[in-house]
Formats: C-alpha cells, sequence, structure tokens
C-alpha cells in the first residue's frame, strides 16, 4: 500500500468521527453501534498496525522534542476509556508518554482555578500526555450536580447562568494557546449506548475479577444518563474547533473503538512530518574521533544488525 493510500484509509476511519465546530452538532445524529463497514478480524489488523506506527511517529516526537500531543478522553461509566488507552499505546515507549487520571479535586486544587491541576500535568515537547477525563468534568459532572459548584469557592458575583458558556470560552482559549506553542489537542468522546452500558455493568457484577471496577455511584449517575447527554452535546458543539476537535467515538464495539481512535493519532503526527534530527558536521567529525578510540580499546568490532532484523532471524531459528 503506498503512503498516498494509507493516509486515504486512515482518514476513512477519521473524518466521519471528526467534530470541528464547522456545522451544527447533535449528538443524536452519531451511532454507538457503528462499526465503518469493517469484520473484527480485519479491525484488529488495523490496530496492530496502527500501534507500530504509533511506535515509529512517537520516537521521532521525543527525539525531534518540538511538537507535543495531548489526548483527551472523556466517556459516560464503563464506556472503555481505560482499555482503549492501554490498547492503543501497547508498546509506546513510557519515557515519552505518561497518562493522567483527574478523580475528585483536593481542597488544595480547589483552591486554584477550575484547570489549574490540568495544567500543570501538560506533556512536555517531545511528549505524549494523556487525560482520562480532564477539565471538562467542569462542565459535565459540575453542571449536572450543582452542589459541586458551590464547593468551588467561586466568589458568588462570578456565578451567574452564563458560567458553563464561560468555561466553553475559557477552554476553546486555552486550547487554541496551546496549538500556538505547539501542543497537538485531539479529544475523544467514547459514545456508549446506555444498553450496552446495561451490559458492561451485570458484567461486572458477574465476574469477580471485574467487581472492583463496579461502584454503586455508577447506578446513581446512570439515573442522570439524559442530562449527562444534554451537556455532552452542549459541550461537545460548543468546544469542537478546528485546531483542537472533537472525534464522537463509537464505543459499543470496543475494538472498533481502537480502530478510530489508533487512525485519528496516527493521522494527526504523521501530518506533523516528523523526522529525526540530523547531525552536523562538527558532531560528525566527533564521532568519527570516538569511533577510532573505540576501535583501539581491544578486540574486532561485531557489527550487529538492526534490532528488526535481528529478530525475525530469532524467530526463523
Amino acid at each position: 500500500m503506498s503512503v498516498k493510500s494509507a493516509k486515504a484509509t486512515l482518514k476513512s476511519y477519521v473524518d466521519p468521527y471528526r467534530i470541528d465546530g464547522s456545522k451544527p452538532f447533535r449528538l443524536k445524529d452519531h451511532d454507538t453501534d457503528a462499526s465503518g463497514g469493517l469484520h473484527k478480524d480485519t479491525g484488529k489488523r488495523m490496530i496492530e498496525v496502527n500501534a507500530r506506527r504509533l511506535q515509529e511517529l512517537q520516537e521521532k516526537l521525543y527525539a525531534q522534542d518540538r511538537w507535543s500531543l495531548l489526548l483527551i478522553f472523556q466517556g459516560m461509566d464503563a464506556a472503555g476509556k481505560d482499555s482503549a488507552i492501554e490498547a492503543v499505546f501497547d508498546g509506546i515507549n513510557p519515557q515519552g508518554c505518561e497518562v493522567h487520571s483527574f478523580k475528585q479535586p483536593s481542597s488544595n486544587e480547589l483552591d486554584h482555578d477550575f484547570m489549574w491541576r490540568h495544567t500543570v500535568a501538560l506533556p512536555q515537547r517531545g511528549r505524549i500526555g494523556i487525560f482520562n477525563r480532564s477539565y471538562y468534568e467542569e462542565c459535565l459532572v459540575v453542571r449536572v450536580h450543582p452542589n459541586i459548584l458551590a464547593k468551588q469557592k467561586i466568589p458568588q458575583e462570578l456565578v451567574g447562568k452564563h458560567i458553563w458558556k464561560e468555561r466553553f470560552e475559557d477552554i476553546t482559549a486555552f486550547e487554541k494557546y496551546l496549538a500556538r506553542n505547539g501542543t497537538v489537542v485531539l479529544k475523544f468522546f467514547l459514545n456508549v449506548s446506555k444498553d450496552e452500558q446495561r451490559e458492561r455493568f451485570l458484567s461486572r457484577l458477574d465476574e469477580p475479577s471485574k467487581n472492583w471496577k463496579f461502584s454503586m455511584a455508577d447506578i446513581s449517575e446512570r439515573a442522570m444518563w439524559d442530562q449527562y447527554q444534554e451537556a455532552y452535546q452542549d459541550m461537545i458543539g460548543h468546544t469542537a474547533t478546528e485546531h483542537a476537535p472533537w472525534h464522537v467515538v463509537p464505543a459499543d464495539r470496543k475494538w472498533f473503538a481502537r480502530v478510530v481512535i489508533g487512525s485519528a493519532i496516527v493521522h494527526a503526527l504523521e501530518k506533523l512530518d516528523l523526522k529525526f534530527p540530523t547531525v552536523d558536521g562538527d558532531d560528525l567529525k566527533e564521532f568519527k574521533m570516538v569511533r577510532e578510540a573505540l576501535e583501539k580499546e581491544g578486540g574486532p568490532v561485531v557489527k550487529k544488525a538492526p534490532s528488526r532484523v535481528r529478530a525475525k532471524k530469532a524467530a526463523k531459528a
């Protein structure tokens, strides 16, 4: 497959789910059970191909040390955020990738603005930062549960009827600032159906190894399903932009969700035209001197084949 053909294939599993604010957004228009016309076996092969390519691109991203990548994952309970992150980033060098899971804010965090704890966790240049839930919770769970907003110590005169619109504006401006400073922002909403969530909750109850994942709070949040759907629609519609798009990922089929997520990440990194840094003439001269010194130290130097070649030879043996 040519490079052009490969990019076209990636786009076909990204564009249908990409929301950039260019047209009105309605959550109900997005199917939770889509499979993109793929069979599961083909989808799994795509996941593997994307993972290998992501490893290569992540190495260049780290070596070039110019761009950074921020990935934000949001979704209802049991939407599959944790497993999607684990699957898509399987084999990625942990030195260049860091996951942050944001839980209930501490008293110290409540003494700062609502984005402070996320700001200090942003990825450095050359790194990939993953937010498993994020500052968007401040426009979701806090909106559905107004009592949480009351605990945030915001001066009362600043808490008006337009607070959610104001937070959307703050977030959009913040993400534009990040983009202007070399951080690529991709946001994923794992769009799971209420029926599929029910099945996953039952699975957590039925399988002892999954019992720890279940919380009674999940059921109380499920009772507010409609309120959350409205909050997600409003939030995505107001914060989807060209420089920080949302991807409304069909999440009823976990394997297809991973196809979409992996394809979106690889497609975004491919557009950066990442390259390993070049070595100038002075460094090459120093390298030559170091090589000569090392070769004089002892016996003959045995040149090893690249790691991939050695792995193939070992497999054949």
